[in-house]
């Protein structure tokens, strides 16, 4: 008789020092590079064989997470397609001393198992109770909204005619940001995303900021240590309490003049104030016809995201002016 595979992994371990971010607490990258370590050790048991990180999605920042904190990151499969694999994956944190530990964070990861560069079939992931089927329907029903957000983001158009506060990132990827395929590691792709968005966001905002949401994020493509890497974030539109980010990560052979997406996601921030609570940010005017456009494109994506099931309209676009994470939607 042959034995399941192992459908779910629980990583724990104590925040550290080197975790904490600029703002005090962990940043939202270091956790999503948590997300993906716990999503990759979930994928590989069940598949059997090495996985790469496909998609991020519905990515919720609830509660900070302190250095110091007992940190406990469950991955578990929900479903499988062909050579895919659907992983539910939910951060806790909380005092060592109690063993009290409440959500930071949950978001749904996709990777996709490989051998030789080329994708591979898993086994099938088939529910054995009531909860594990409910799952796998929740996995099901976000595929097609996945599908219209990607979709709606590859189409936008970027370019220097947007006027909006913009940043750009460029660095050669380390030895360090290896993963385990020799390639550069998705967490750590996450973690330049968040950066970038931190530094446009706490521009616009003149505070600090920190993300509340994060969603889209495809990879599409590897990056390779040794690589030109371009993270670039742009603001494209503002809430009362929100900034939306599109991030887009390039890279290439430094010795060549071209570079490639590897990576695109949406990132909302928010400012704080010195007890920690979400202030309003100033709003931005689009002023171009392609400032229009993204400006356009940020809420035709919070109108998609809203298709999936328990998701609604944010109160701003209902016309109750909503604020902070309410701004942000799901994906």
């Amino acid at each position: 008789m042959t034995e399941t595979p192992r459908h779910e992994v629980t990583l724990r371990f104590l925040a550290a020092p080197t975790d904490q971010g600029h703002s005090g607490t962990v940043d939202a990258g270091r956790v999503l590079e948590w997300v993906d370590k716990a999503a990759f050790a979930a994928a590989t048991a069940w598949a059997g064989t090495y996985c790469v990180t496909a998609y991020v999605g519905n990515i919720h920042f609830r509660e900070p997470v302190t250095v110091g904190q007992m940190v406990e990151v469950t991955a578990s499969v929900l479903y499988t397609g062909s050579s895919s694999m659907h992983i539910n994956t939910t951060v806790r944190s909380g005092d060592p001393k109690t063993g009290e530990l409440s959500e930071a964070t949950r978001c749904l990861v996709v990777f996709v198992a490989v051998e030789d560069g080329k994708p591979v079939k898993v086994p099938e992931f088939v529910p054995r109770s009531l909860e594990q089927e409910l799952a796998r329907e929740y996995a099901i029903s976000r595929i097609a909204v996945r599908d219209e957000i990607t979709a709606a983001m590859k189409e936008q158009v970027y370019s220097d005619a947007g006027t909006a506060e913009r940043v750009v990132l460029r660095f050669l990827a380390a030895p360090t940001d290896v993963n385990w395929g020799g390639k550069v590691h998705g967490g750590i792709v996450m973690e330049w995303i968040d950066t970038a968005a931190y530094l446009c966001a706490t521009r616009w905002a003149g505070r600090d900021t920190v993300a509340v949401f994060s969603g889209g994020v495809r990879f599409y493509r590897p990056l390779h240590i040794g690589d030109l890497v371009e993270v670039e974030a742009r603001l494209i539109y503002t809430g009362n309490k929100g900034m939306h980010v599109a991030v887009h990560v390039r890279s290439g052979d430094p010795k060549g003049a071209e570079l490639e997406l590897t990576t695109y996601c949406l990132t909302v921030m928010v400012a704080r104030d010195e007890q920690g609570d979400a202030v309003p940010v100033p709003s931005w005017e689009p002023v171009s016809e392609e400032d229009r456009a993204l400006w356009q494109h940020a809420r035709d994506l919070l109108e998609i995201r809203a298709k999936a099931p328990g998701n609604r309209l944010p109160d701003h676009l209902l016309g109750a002016g909503g604020s902070g994470a309410g701004e942000a939607g799901s994906a």
